[in-house]
This record gives C-alpha cells, structure tokens and sequence, in this order.
C-alpha cells in the first residue's frame, strides 16, 4: 500500500510540474509577444515620426521653391520695369520730347526720308515746312505751311487736314501743266471752302468768285468737309466709287478721287463711277500711291 502511494505521489509532482512548466512557457510566450507587440508599436511610431520629419522638409522645400519662384517673379519684374523705362528713354530726347520710332512702319521710301528730316530739323529746330501756291492752282496766291505733326500723322495714316490735302492739289497742278489739261481742271482751295473756314457768306463769295473765271467748261475739284452742320448738302451719288472703311480715310480718299479723275484725259469720271454696285475700298497700294507723291513733292522743300 505504501509503495502504491510514493509512486501516486511522485506522478502527482510530476504532473504539477508539467503543468508549471506548461503556464511558464506560455507566460514567456505572451511576454515575448507582448514584447513583440510593443516593439512593432514603437517602430510604428518611429516611422510616424520620420514620415512627419519628412513631409516637413519637403514643405520646408516647397517654401524654398517657392521663395524661389517669387524671387524670380520679382527679378522679372524688375527687368520688365527697367526694359520699359529704357524704351521710354530711347521714345524721348534730352528735352523730353518724343522721338517717334518709323524703323517698323510700311511708308513709301520718300516718306521714310521725310520722316527722317523730321526728327533730325523739324523738332529739335522748332522748324516748320513753308510753301507758296502759285495763283494758277486757286485763284489767289496762296501762302501755307507744313508743321512737322502733319507729317507724323500723314506717316501713321491718321486723320488728316486741309493744309495736306492742299499741298496735294498743288502737286497734281504739275500734273495737270505737264498733261496740257489746265483749262479742263481746276482746284478751288478746301481750307477755305470747308465748313469750319470762316462764315457761309465769306466762303460762298470764294466759291463764285474761282467759278467767274471759268468759260464754263472746266471741271473743278472742290474737296469739303461739310462739319455737323443742320442741313446736309445734296450730292450727286455715284455709287461704284471705293468706299473707305471709316472716316478716318476721307482724306487720302479725297487725294485718290482727284488723281484717278486726272489721270483720264476723257474726264469720263462721272460715267465711270456712276454706274455699278458699290466698289470695295482702295487697296493700300492705291493709297500709298497718292502719299509716295505727297512726299516727294514736299521733299523738294526740305533745306
């Protein structure tokens, strides 16, 4: 019976003991793994912490970058301030006065050099452009001058005013004296005909007045400008004359008209343009035309 209970009790012990055994081994088990576990949560925040590390240099970066880009704007800018104050230093001379730029502008070649003259004599010498219109071309002699804006603005093709326009009808008197046409056509001056010329009464005696001298057969070019008058003239219309595009042409239009009408010894200028549809404007060759002449002729004025 003893024996029988030593050995019950050894095996007792024994299974304590591999019950122990077992509880230690799994509580090193879940110490390893709890060990574990804090191990993975620690390199989890080590990452966190170097990902925020990084995206605040590449913030950091994107600052500088940007500094950058607006340092650049900056300097841009600075280089377009200084580009426009040297082009408006290089568009006015020592008196500041401006110096207009023509070496990109489309003129006939003789307008070209009359500009020329212009920035070299008329503006720095306050100088103007002096011309006398023999009595054959109005009536009267007829003393008149070009200032160096007419020119610009005739070089620019803007508005321009009777004083061109006469000088113009004075270069087509040559044409008419060298076609032997004198006593088929006649000019009658526009800078005291047109609306803005002194009073009705004055300009109507100067109408009769050249009229008087004629036999009645000539032809007389009147250009007019008639002004924001109450009552329109009556025109005869002939509709298959160019029609200029706005009314900043009237002008070389005018300077056109008379010089197709001169160039046709027939003087069939009415017959021609009363019949058709409406025409299409001049091409700028046909303008270029009239100014090339224009300039020519007050090139043989320059000093």
């Amino acid at each position: 019976m003893s024996d029988k209970a030593s050995c019950s009790g050894a095996e007792g012990r024994s299974l304590h003991l591999e019950d122990d055994t077992a509880r230690n081994g799994e509580q090193q088990e879940e110490t390893k793994s709890g060990a574990l576990d804090n191990q993975d949560e620690e390199k989890k925040e080590e990452n966190k912490d170097e990902q925020k590390m990084g995206e605040k240099k590449d913030e950091g970066k994107k600052e500088e970058k940007k500094e950058k880009k607006d340092e650049g704007k900056k300097e841009d800018t600075n280089d377009e301030e200084k580009k426009e104050e040297k082009q408006d230093e290089e568009k006015h001379d020592e008196e500041g006065n401006e110096v207009v730029d023509y070496s990109n502008v489309e003129v006939p070649s003789s307008l070209q050099s009359l500009c020329g003259y212009v920035e070299t004599t008329l503006k720095p010498q306050g100088k103007i452009m002096a011309f006398n219109i023999e009595k054959e071309v109005f009536g009267a002699d007829r003393s008149t001058f070009v200032l160096h804006e007419d020119i610009t603005q005739f070089a620019g093709m803007e508005e321009i005013g009777a004083t061109v326009v006469a000088v113009y009808m004075r270069c087509l008197y040559d044409l008419l004296r060298e076609a032997n046409m004198c006593s088929m056509v006649g000019f009658i001056d526009p800078a005291q005909v047109s609306a803005n010329a002194g009073s009705l009464t004055d300009r109507s005696r100067i109408v009769a007045s050249r009229l008087q001298k004629t036999d009645g057969e000539q032809i007389f070019m009147m250009p007019y400008n008639p002004g924001p008058g109450r009552k329109a003239p009556i025109w005869k219309t002939l509709p298959s004359t160019p029609k200029q595009p706005s009314s900043g042409e009237c002008g070389y239009y005018v300077m056109r008209f008379m010089r197709d009408i001169i160039m046709d010894p027939s003087l069939e200028f009415e017959k021609k343009f009363a019949k058709g549809k409406d025409q299409a404007p001049y091409p700028q060759a046909a303008i270029d035309e009239v100014r090339k002449e224009w300039a020519e002729f007050v090139c043989l004025h320059m000093d």
